[in-house]
């Protein structure tokens, strides 16, 4: 099974559903069990009743109202249990399909004088350089030095497309257990045996290496106050019920107890930071703690990089400028004769938009040119066709070429553009300036959309670019950012990020270049690219396997959702604790203080099948919002103050309601069937 596949199962597969209830007993192991102080005080209940239960059929008691009790209660751990295994089965289901990737590889190691050498994979160390030739798997995680190379990343990517990795810049990180497909690359290996990024994968995504964070700590140390509160109240009361004269039930004392303290979110609290890192993985990004994954919910600033986020990365051709007395055709027509071998993005953009503006296809006439290709010495590129000299570049390189000098038209018209944001080349034909070609970075569809989406949730959002102030400013506006960085350096990115956390704002970034590792560090999300290299992986906090840096919206986004299903199934749980006050109180002290009456507002059946439906209620509550938490609360972005008022209406109003109605329903059935 593919890594894609084992992503792309139902929530409730049955392979899953089989090995989440196995690890539900497995999970009663005290030492496993204790993690959970509030299903731990549950377990701890249930083999009280359970004892009770065993003496009640020996010495006469209440044994099958008790029995029951016990089976709900343990049946209550089972379901939190359950939540929690079902959560960490998709992990683990992905661990596996990497795991298969990893197989006993050998290296071609380059030795002194060049000389290569076959060794097992597991001898390389950090700073050995292996040899990848069309066919191998990369023995361990490195960056290319040398050569260029197609490389499948599918085992930890899950996409079948081929990548690029060559030596310089920022796609010369590599992966161990990924394999190239054609040429040959050479390999500066920069993890040990064991440490790998896919070894490091495989722990994350078996969840062994999750911790809690900071608000889940905080959420369990305030469940964990509200279990003891509840513990000592409830002992107290056998105390003030036997001065009464009315002395309680030991197991009607369990039965208050259990379904008073918070069970419901201590159930499933586990399971939603667990699906909260899983949805990441859906998305094929890796985060490397569950503390990250919650700060992309509380992000203030969002810093995105132009080229590839917020633009589709390539320059496009958008018009054909013609200079006073030049056909714009001509223009269009020696534009596309100059761009018809070019292989970038940019030459293909002109050839496709003098097809589209004025209809000129056939190129077939350029195939008997000499084409002239771009350098970084001349720069332009061009075409020798039948005596005629075509060329396109940058304007200072076309005008020395031509041996003249710029018309007043010509600098109007180049001005225009970069002012504009874009990039100008001039074309000139045996020397002679036509015209213009305007290169612009197209801005992606619906982005500016996405940052009225991201402004209403209170982010703001900030640009950065290595271009010009002009330029960086056109880019700005039109994209709908609230600020930009131009000419930006590593130090640049660093001061701004110091100076927004200065101010008690989350900061989260993407980048995938080692002078991007520095603010990927300091940031508090850190996304770094898979494609970028090593430096800037090890410095981010999180990693995107798909390179896409528009991806970090969508990381923020499932933050917030996860501190919304905390949040939302917090409130729930603590407010269908008053249902159940209404339903145990009356039954157990009503013979005392018969005024108590006038709170069975339900009108259960009677002491017992009240206690028994409350239990029942509490138990089943649980497992019925098992996909709740793990699929999370839907989230919208809206102001603060709406997302409370709705939270509180929905989950607060629907926390008290519900239990009324259910407590009800179960006590029907209880009744019916005389269980109680």
């Amino acid at each position: 099974m593919s890594r894609k596949q084992a992503l792309s199962k139902p929530m409730f597969d049955p392979a899953l559903m089989g090995a989440a209830i196995g690890q539900s007993f497995v999970k009663l192991d005290p030492r496993q069990l204790w993690r959970n102080p509030v299903m731990f005080v549950t377990a701890v209940v249930a083999a009280v009743s359970t004892v009770l239960f065993l003496r009640d059929i020996f010495g006469g008691g209440n044994a099958a109202l008790i029995g029951q009790i016990s089976a709900w209660l343990w049946f209550t751990v089972l379901f939190a249990n359950f939540s929690e295994a079902l959560a960490e089965g998709r992990g683990k289901a992905q661990a596996e399909s990497l795991r298969r990737g990893k197989t006993e590889m050998v290296a071609k190691k380059v030795g002194a004088g060049g000389a290569v050498s076959q060794v097992p994979a597991t001898s390389l160390r950090v700073g050995d350089i292996v040899l990848v030739e069309a066919g191998d798997a990369i023995p361990g995680d490195g960056d290319v030095i040398e050569g260029i190379a197609s490389v499948d990343e599918s085992a930890i990517t899950g996409e079948s497309a081929p990548v690029i990795r060559e030596s310089g810049g920022d796609r010369s990180g590599v992966t161990g257990g990924t394999r190239v497909l054609s040429d040959w690359i050479r390999v500066r290996i920069t993890v040990n045996p064991g440490e790998s990024f896919l070894d490091r994968m495989i722990g994350l995504v078996e969840g062994a290496q999750r911790q809690k964070t900071p608000n889940e700590i905080a959420l369990t140390v305030l469940l964990v106050g509200m279990t003891l509160i509840f513990l000592v109240t409830t002992g107290s009361l056998e105390s003030l019920a036997i001065y009464s004269g009315v002395p309680v039930p030991v197991v009607y004392l369990i039965a208050l107890l259990v379904t008073l303290i918070p069970t419901t979110i201590g159930g499933l609290l586990s399971a939603i930071g667990i699906a909260g890192m899983d949805r990441l993985i859906r998305h094929n990004v890796i985060a490397k703690s569950g503390r990250a994954v919650e700060a992309a919910g509380d992000v203030d600033t969002l810093l995105l990089d132009k080229t590839g986020t917020i633009t589709h990365g390539n320059r496009m051709a958008a018009e054909f400028v013609a200079l006073p007395g030049i056909n714009e055709r001509s223009l269009a027509t020696a534009a596309m004769l100059a761009s018809v071998a070019d292989e970038t993005p940019e030459g293909k953009s002109i050839v496709a938009l003098a097809a589209e503006k004025y209809g000129i296809r056939d190129a077939a006439e350029a195939t008997r040119g000499s084409f002239i290709p771009f350098s970084a010495q001349t720069r332009m590129s061009g075409l020798d066709l039948d005596n005629r000299e075509i060329r396109k570049g940058a304007m200072d390189a076309v005008l020395r070429y031509a041996a003249t000098q710029a018309s007043a038209d010509l600098t109007v018209a180049v001005e225009r553009i970069a002012k504009s944001g874009g990039t100008p080349l001039v074309v000139s034909v045996d020397r002679q300036i036509l015209g213009v070609i305007h290169l612009k970075d197209i801005v992606k569809t619906g982005i500016r959309e996405r940052f009225a989406e991201l402004r209403r949730m209170g982010i703001r959002t900030v640009m950065i670019t290595g271009d010009n102030p002009l330029t960086a400013a056109a880019i700005a506006a039109e994209a709908g950012v609230d600020d930009f960085i131009a000419e930006a350096t590593p130090e640049k990115k660093l001061e701004l990020i110091r100076r927004e956390q200065a101010e008690g704002k989350l900061v989260a970034m993407c980048g995938d270049g080692t002078n991007d590792a520095p603010a990927l560090a300091q940031a508090d999300v850190g996304v770094a690219m898979n494609i970028g290299t090593a430096a800037a992986r090890e410095a981010g906090n999180m990693v995107d396997l798909d390179s896409n840096p528009t991806k970090l919206i969508e990381v923020v986004m499932i933050g917030k959702q996860l501190l919304m299903s905390r949040g939302s199934l917090t409130t729930f749980s603590l407010a269908n604790d008053v249902a159940k006050y209404f339903a145990i109180i009356p039954a157990l002290f009503a013979a005392t203080y018969p005024q108590l009456g006038a709170l069975n507002v339900m009108h259960l059946a009677s002491p017992q099948s009240a206690i028994l439906s409350a239990v029942i209620f509490n138990a089943l509550i649980i497992i019925a919002l098992i996909p709740l938490a793990l699929k999370g609360v839907s989230y919208r972005p809206q102001p603060a103050i709406r997302l409370l008022r709705r939270n509180l209406v929905i989950y607060g109003g629907g926390g008290v309601l519900l239990p009324f109605i259910g407590i009800k329903a179960v006590d029907l059935v209880v009744s019916a069937l005389g269980l109680a």
